[in-house]
C-alpha cells in the first residue's frame, strides 16, 4: 500500500479502502434481501466477496479514468465513486435511477465519473475499453480505462481482440480478470487449460501479473503499477486476482450444494479482505472498535437510506419508454 496517496495520509487511505469495501458489502447483502421478497425485478449478481478487487483497483483510478464493468457490476460502480441512492433506485427500476430505471443492473452506467456500465455479454467490455483506451491515446490525456471481467470472458474471442488491439497500440488499459473460480457453475480447472490466467499476456507482449484477489492492499499495490505503466503510455497490463463470491451466480442458484460445498464457501470466507483489513486497522492503532462499530452503522444507516431514497422515487412515466433509446 502506498503511503500517501492524492494528498492522504496512509491511515487514511486504509480507512477510506476500509469504508468503501464495507459500503458494498452491506449494499450487495440489501439488495440480495429485497431481491428475495420480490422487491426489485429482473436479476441480480452479488459481488459479496469480490470487494477487495473493485476497490483495490479504483482507489488507484482518478475521477476521469473509466471503467467497464461486468453483469456483476454493483461494486465496480460504487468503488469509482457512484451515488448509493441512485444505484438503488436503478435496481427498483425507479426514475432517479443512475439510467432513469431503464437500465437495471445489469445495465447501470454512471457516465459521470465515467463508469461506462455493467454488461450482461460476456467479455463484451473488452473491445470496449479498447475503444476507450484508442480514444484517450487519440485526445492525447493521460486518463486510464479499468475493464473488469471475469475468469469465462477468458475464453471469449473478445478477450483475444481486446487485449491484441490494445497490446499493439500501447493503449491505457488496465485489463483485470476477476477469477472467481466458477463460470456459472463450471469450475475454471474445466474450462481454461492453464493454471494462471494471467500467463496468457505473454502471447501479447504485456505484462501479467496474478494477485490475491482477497487482499486489497496487494491488489492496490499492484493495480498502482499497472496504471502508472498506462499512464506513462508504456501500454496495458493483464492482472488476475484471484477471488471468491460467496453467494451463487445469480437469482435462485444456491451458494453451495450443488457444484460447490459448504466447506469450499467456508474456507473462502476465512480469508474475508473486509474483516482481514478490519484487523490491520484495530491492531494498528487506527481505529477502535468503537469506532469500527460507528463506521459500520453510519454506512449500514446510509444504505437504508439508499432504499428509502428508491422507494419513493416515481416510476418513469409510460410516455419514457422509447425515450433515449
Amino acid at each position: 500500500m502506498k503511503a500517501e496517496s492524492g494528498g492522504r495520509t496512509e491511515s487514511q487511505n486504509l480507512l477510506a479502502i476500509y469504508g468503501k469495501m464495507l459500503e458494498i458489502r452491506y449494499f450487495e447483502e440489501r439488495v440480495g434481501a429485497l431481491w428475495r421478497r420480490g422487491m426489485l425485478p429482473g436479476s441480480v449478481h452479488l459481488y459479496v466477496g469480490e470487494e477487495a478487487v473493485a476497490v483495490g483497483v479504483c482507489i488507484n483510478l482518478r475521477q476521469d479514468d473509466y471503467v467497464t464493468s461486468t453483469h456483476r457490476g454493483h461494486g465496480h460502480l460504487l468503488a469509482k465513486g457512484g451515488n448509493m441512492s441512485k444505484l438503488m433506485a436503478e435496481l427498483y427500476g425507479k426514475k432517479d435511477g443512475y439510467c432513469r430505471g431503464k437500465g437495471g443492473s445489469m445495465h447501470a452506467a454512471a457516465f459521470d465519473i465515467r463508469m461506462i456500465g455493467a454488461n450482461p455479454i460476456v467479455g463484451a467490455g473488452i473491445p470496449i475499453a479498447a475503444g476507450l483506451g484508442l480514444s484517450i491515446k487519440m485526445r492525447k490525456t493521460d486518463q486510464v480505462c479499468a475493464c473488469f471481467f471475469g475468469d469465462g470472458a477468458s475464453n471469449q474471442g473478445t478477450f483475444h481482440e481486446g487485449i491484441n488491439f490494445a497490446a499493439i497500440w500501447k493503449l491505457p488499459v488496465v485489463f483485470v480478470c476477476e477469477n472467481n473460480l466458477y463460470g456459472v457453475s463450471v469450475p475454471v480447472s474445466k474450462s481454461t487449460p492453464v493454471v494462471d490466467i494471467a500467463s496468457r499476456a505473454v502471447g501479447y507482449g504485456i505484462p501479467g501479473k496474478v494477485v490475491d484477489g482477497m487482499d486489497v492492499l496487494a491488489i492496490s499495490d499492484t493495480a498502482a503499477e499497472a496504471v502508472e505503466r498506462a499512464r506513462k503510455g508504456l501500454g496495458p497490463t493483464l492482472l488476475e486476482c484471484k477471488t471468491y463470491r460467496y453467494e451463487g451466480h445469480s437469482r435462485g442458484d444456491p451458494a453451495f450444494g450443488v457444484y460447490r460445498t459448504r466447506d469450499e464457501v467456508e474456507a473462502w470466507k476465512k480469508r474475508d479482505p473486509i474483516e482481514k483489513l478490519r484487523q490491520h486497522l484495530v491492531s494498528s492503532g487506527y481505529i477502535t472498535l468503537e469506532q469500527d462499530q460507528e463506521i459500520r452503522d453510519s454506512i449500514a444507516s446510509a444504505v437504508e437510506e439508499a432504499v428509502r431514497f428508491a422507494e419513493e422515487s416515481p416510476y418513469p412515466p409510460l410516455e419514457d419508454a422509447l425515450r433515449d433509446v
